[in-house]
Parts: structure tokens; C-alpha cells; sequence
């Protein structure tokens, strides 16, 4: 899994196939679900990249993204295709992921 900074975070959104996980520092759920996908076969052409909202410097992903303010459960997840939201969920569940995943790839 990548660790998204302000910089890099917009190239990853445009990524044939991204998922993004939106998490927090302190959030137990978070932790769990890092952990979890750390352990987690990442598909060819899959990227999986995290940002912590409460990292500074991430004002311009919360005002392109303004969905983002709308989140209230973490850890988050949306895929992307091609720069496009095409599914969100809260919560872990790697089931789940790569359910979503096999519609894409």
C-alpha cells in the first residue's frame, strides 16, 4: 500500500484501477484494516494508496474532493477507474475489496 502525500495524491486518483483508503491517526478500525491489506495480494494494474485526513497538507485534496467532508465512518475506500469514483464503502473487508475489484480487472 502507498502512503499518499500532497504531492502525489492526484496522480494516483488518475490511475487505470486505484483504491484510496481515508483513514485517521489514533483510528483503532484503521490500523486493523492497514494491517489487513498489508497481508493482501494486490492484483496487476491495482494500486492501493492511503491518505491520514488529519495529515497536514492535504487542503487541496479536501477541496477537490468535497465528498470527503461527508465521511463519517473510517477507515473509507473508494475505487477509481481511470480518475473516475465508480464504488465507496466504509469499513474493512477484504472480501469485499476484491468483490469490487473483480468487476474492474
Amino acid at each position: 500500500m502507498e502512503i499518499l502525500g500532497p504531492k502525489d495524491w492526484e496522480e494516483f486518483l488518475n490511475a487505470p484501477i486505484a483504491v484510496l483508503v481515508l483513514g485517521k491517526a489514533g483510528c483503532a478500525a484503521c490500523e486493523k484494516w492497514s494491517e489487513k491489506l498489508s497481508h493482501f495480494q494486490i492484483p496487476d494494474g491495482v494500486r492501493i494508496g492511503k491518505i491520514m485526513l488529519d495529515a497536514p497538507g492535504f487542503g487541496r485534496f479536501k477541496i477537490a474532493n468535497e465528498w470527503v467532508a461527508n465521511v463519517d465512518a473510517l477507515p473509507f475506500n473508494t475505487l477509481y477507474i481511470n480518475g473516475e469514483i465508480m464504488k465507496s464503502w466504509a469499513g474493512g473487508g477484504l472480501e469485499r475489496l476484491q468483490n469490487r475489484l473483480n468487476r474492474f480487472i
